[in-house]
């Protein structure tokens, strides 16, 4: 017995129960994921998982070339294969052969004449087991005449036309000042950024099931309900009610991840055999098949004058878009428009192409265009500092926007910018402490615990990064969002088809009730395309616009609980409040619970929630083309062993616009992740490409950063001040972490090295000094 508990029994007395602790509860809250013990038990049902009765096995042949002209295809021998039930190919699409993201329906399901890229679906197979399936589609023969690539996306203005729609998919010259404006001080930079893959947790997979009107299902892991069901439907030559999406669990998404090229063959394949079909992609082919983040090639000329202000910025920078057009002309829009960073630029003068290779295709990834300027326009200010024998901090701070300053594309900005204060706040942040030049303190080396390195030859750096992404779709884009909430018994129900990929919409929604209607209970119903369109989950669109159409249609269902009360006392429904449960009036003249204001009522309503509209650049790059923007500073601290070349990234001090916090935990694990990817891309992220061909499609040859590689991250400042056009004043935080972050992490190694840093990821001679 203890002492204390034997003082208890001598004196009589009886020891009180803790209190239980108090659930989290509305916006501002750290409420938990709903489905978090799912997930963490392994129990959490995602594509993978899924089985039907009469369940076929699918699998897709996918060209061995980067580039080839399809001489013949002979499906005789894998059709014969025994418990083979179809083989489907080009001639079997029966609607629109063409299908794609973005504006342009620019890819085939199947390549017919030529193959444009490694990976390209050439057949797909559905048998009675997956090995059966995978063997005969091994079994299809096909003909190539192998032709020589274009793999060098300079090389693609003067080569013969890749595609029918030429090789240019768009060109932006932006215009803005005085082409004759020039500076006291100019510096120069050629800079490449390299193909980074979004490698999902989960590989994609899917499951097609036939319906008896003869349409299909389509059950995926899609971020884009509706517009999968209408490039299905398309493909299908199917009306668009004829095609059902039911989204499955998503195993993370940081792009819109699924591979088209899988899913469109699976429901051919359900049709065709009129059974259920899935597919579950390898590592391999989800390499293959999903789209990448977009190699880019930078040359920037700065003019500064003799304080390092800005006068002018020259750049021309080239997307290589891999085969198709996908979403490259939007990551061109952002890459153009940010091509000056956070800064004020009074002249600007930026050329942006996007153009088709035969590399493997480019789309959306987070952050994408503007990532790539970033680690561009950073290292520029690194060099006007330098020249000018300047602090890298103060230099950027002489330069930052803030609210009110206009950027290149003639664009004010109406938001709130506190980059000055951002950048302010990781600066004088404590630096950490040295590591100790001991072989005790050894794991505190570049190269780990049996690293190659030497204490003598690490050298530490301290660098900056800003970033900028514009928020929501751009360029006249149609951002809406519908969703309906329900509340009866009780308990309140969200319909909304914006999909959780893990950015946390689900728990968004529960918040937004619980606040509005003071309702505990709060479920959110799986995502179908039988609800109405909430559009993709990028770009935070659906904090905003789904998160808006959310808390439009609760504030609805609360001035139906609150009316007939309101209508008793004789005052209006803003006299009202609703608080941890209870209803009470401004006089206390009221007060009664929820629950018994709800006294078996059923409501509900249903409210869209559209932005303001934007328009598309023009001839010069000039427009309104943003809703919003967010902003992040970061300074990055590295230890690097200038006789290897190995970097390690000791800490990263981030400095936020967040607008407002919605749910604290929630948010700052965004932040530590997309810091974490950023770290990634600066290091090790290179999905290399020779001739076109993906080497090694694997996690062991793609070098993702893992716990061990994570840094310290400290998240030093969250500036709260609400963009007063966004639903509750927030803005999202994932992309722009993953946009400064590279950028800082290049700095601190120019800063701890002196080389220039000029390619993402940074290669070991990139950062190895001679002559020590």
């Amino acid at each position: 017995m203890s002492n204390d508990a034997a003082t208890a029994e001598a004196t009589g007395a009886t020891e009180t129960a803790p209190a239980p602790e108090p659930i989290p509860h509305g916006l501002g809250a750290s409420l938990p994921p709903a489905d978090a013990r799912a997930k963490t038990e392994g129990t959490f049902p995602y594509a993978a998982d899924l089985w039907a009765e009469g369940l076929l096995w699918a699998a897709v042949l996918r060209s061995p070339h980067a580039h080839a002209r399809i001489v013949s295809i002979d499906t005789t021998h894998a059709r014969e294969m025994p418990g083979v039930r179809a083989v489907v190919t080009h001639e079997d699409v029966p609607g629109a052969p063409l299908h794609g993201r973005g504006s342009r329906a620019d890819r085939p399901v199947f390549a017919s004449d030529v193959v444009r890229h490694h990976g390209e679906p050439i057949a797909a197979v559905a048998a009675d087991h997956p090995d059966t399936a995978r063997m005969a589609a091994a079994a299809v023969i096909v003909e190539y005449e192998v032709l020589d690539p274009v793999t060098d996306p300079e090389q693609a203005f003067e080569a013969e036309p890749l595609h029918p729609d030429g090789n240019l998919i768009r060109h932006i010259p932006l215009r803005h000042g005085d082409p004759e404006a020039a500076g006291e001080v100019v510096v120069e930079g050629l800079y490449r950024i390299g193909r980074q893959d979004p490698a999902p947790i989960g590989a994609e997979a899917g499951l097609a099931v036939p319906r008896p009107d003869g349409g299909v299902e389509l059950y995926l892991a899609s971020t884009d309900p509706h517009g999968d069901r209408d490039t299905a439907a398309d493909c299908y030559g199917l009306s668009p009610e004829q095609v059902k999406v039911v989204v499955t669990g998503v195993p993370g998404a940081t792009a819109d991840r699924e591979d088209q090229g899988f899913q469109l063959p699976l429901g051919l394949l359900a049709l065709k055999t009129g059974c259920p079909v899935k597919l579950t992609a390898t590592r391999e082919e989800s390499f293959l098949g999903h789209v990448h983040r977009h190699p880019t090639l930078l040359r920037y000329r700065h003019h500064a004058d003799a304080g390092g202000r800005v006068v002018k910025v020259e750049a021309q920078i080239l997307l290589d878009a891999g085969a198709y057009a996908d979403t490259s002309s939007d990551a061109l829009a952002a890459a153009v428009a940010f091509a000056c960073g956070p800064y004020v630029v009074p002249n600007a003068f930026i050329e942006g192409w996007a153009v088709r290779t035969n590399n493997p295709p480019s789309g959306h990834v987070r952050g994408e265009g503007a990532m790539q300027v970033c680690a561009a326009y950073e290292a520029q200010m690194d060099k006007i500092a330098k020249k000018l024998g300047l602090d890298p901090a103060e230099v950027r701070l002489r330069n930052v926007l803030a609210t009110g300053d206009v950027l290149p594309t003639g664009q004010t900005v109406t938001c709130p910018a506190p980059v000055a204060e951002l950048l302010q706040a990781v600066r004088d942040f404590p630096l950490p402490a040295l590591p100790k030049d001991t072989p005790e303190d050894e794991w505190l080396l570049p190269g780990g615990p049996e690293g190659a390195g030497e204490p003598g030859a690490v050298r530490r750096g301290v660098g900056y990064g800003i970033g900028m992404v514009h928020l929501l779709g751009a360029e006249g884009a149609d951002e809406v969002s519908t969703a309906t909430v329900k509340v009866q018994d009780g308990v309140a129900t969200v319909l909304c088809a914006a999909v959780e990929t893990g950015q946390g919409f689900t728990t968004l929604a529960r918040q937004i009730v619980q606040e509005t209607l003071g309702v505990d209970e709060v479920h959110v119903a799986p995502v179908d395309t039988d609800q109405p369109p909430a559009g993709a989950g990028c770009r935070g669109r659906h904090t905003w616009v789904s998160g808006g159409a959310v808390e439009r249609a609760a504030k609805m269902v609360r001035t139906q609980l609150l009316q007939p009360l309101a209508h008793q006392f004789g005052m209006s429904t803003e006299l009202l409040q609703i608080a941890d449960g209870k209803i009470t009036s401004y006089d206390g003249v009221l007060s009664t619970t929820v629950a018994e204001a709800l006294d078996g009522k059923e409501l509900w309503a249903t409210a869209q929630c559209r932005p303001h509209p934007t328009e598309p650049l023009d001839e010069t790059g000039q427009g309104d083309a943003f809703v919003g923007m967010a902003f992040c500073a970061i300074r990055a601290v590295v230890d690097v062993d200038i006789e290897i070349g190995s970097v390690r990234v000791v800490e990263l001090a981030v400095a936020q616009d967040v607008g407002r916090v919605l749910n604290p935990a929630q948010l700052t694990a965004r932040i530590e992740a997309g810091v974490t990817q950023g770290v990634g891309i600066a290091l090790t992220e290179n999905l290399r490409t020779p001739r076109g061909l993906i080497r090694h499609p694997d996690l062991t040859g793609y070098a993702l950063p893992t716990a061990l590689d994570a840094p310290d991250i400290r998240i030093v400042k969250l500036v709260e001040e609400r963009d007063v056009v966004a639903p509750f004043g927030a803005k999202a935080v994932s992309a722009v972490p993953v946009v400064a972050s590279p950028a800082a992490v290049a700095s601190a190694v120019r800063a701890a090295t002196g080389r220039p840093v000029n390619r993402l990821p940074i290669r070991p001679q990139a950062a190895v000094v001679t002559g020590n």
